[in-house]
């Protein structure tokens, strides 16, 4: 079985990109959701953040609060480093399980949709990369939008990631979605049959 990353810049629309390809039938593991499943309430996960972030993190059910936790890591990159040490072991195992699993139910690709693929390298793991990008000017309208930020905010929340560009770099196919619906439709169909072709190329 092939696996292929998915990633982008914040608001780019790693989702939507996500859901076409599923709608073709091949699985996506969304890495954001196993983020969130692994620090559930009894977790290993969520116990180490808490005796290193304190529980002001929680709210009152015990749950993790992301936007609390959230707040602080975009303040300091000391303590992102931090999280991501705790987190990203946990989730390279709950993605490699179920990558595993498809193998076994007879998949020919799978794909792994991660918005810090290329910051944590993790896209090194898989046989082909996919990078969603979009105009800087849309990725700061969608993320307003999104989250309700004032443009101040969101410029913020895109500078703390990495560049676009950078991400681009390390793409071995790079989908445009600064267009309408119909428009990324065509962008997937077309960038899934490059990238068929690249993975079953001869070397």
């Amino acid at each position: 079985m092939k696996t292929i990353g998915l990633s982008g810049g914040i608001s780019c629309g790693k989702s939507s990109v996500a859901k076409l390809i599923t709608e073709m039938g091949v699985p996506v593991i969304d890495a954001d959701q196993v983020a969130r499943a692994i620090v559930e309430p009894g977790m290993p996960a969520l116990k180490e953040i808490v005796e290193t972030f304190g529980a002001h993190i929680l709210h009152d059910n015990g749950t993790l609060n992301r936007k609390a936790l959230g707040s602080i890591v975009m303040q300091s990159e000391e303590k992102r480093t931090i999280l991501n040490r705790i987190t990203h072991p946990k989730i390279r195992l709950s993605i490699f399980t179920q990558l595993q699993e498809y193998q076994e139910r007879g998949h020919d690709y799978a794909v792994v949709e991660a918005a810090l693929m290329v910051e944590t390298k993790s896209h090194t793991l898989y046989d082909a990369l996919i990078i969603v990008t979009c105009t800087a000017a849309i990725q700061c309208e969608r993320l307003m939008a999104r989250e309700g930020f004032d443009r101040a905010t969101a410029q913020k929340w895109i500078a703390s990631q990495m560049p676009l560009a950078e991400k681009e770099k390390c793409a071995d196919i790079l989908i445009d979605n600064s267009g309408s619906k119909t428009q990324l439709v065509e962008a997937v169909k077309k960038g899934w049959q490059q990238l068929l072709s690249l993975l079953t190329s001869p070397p």
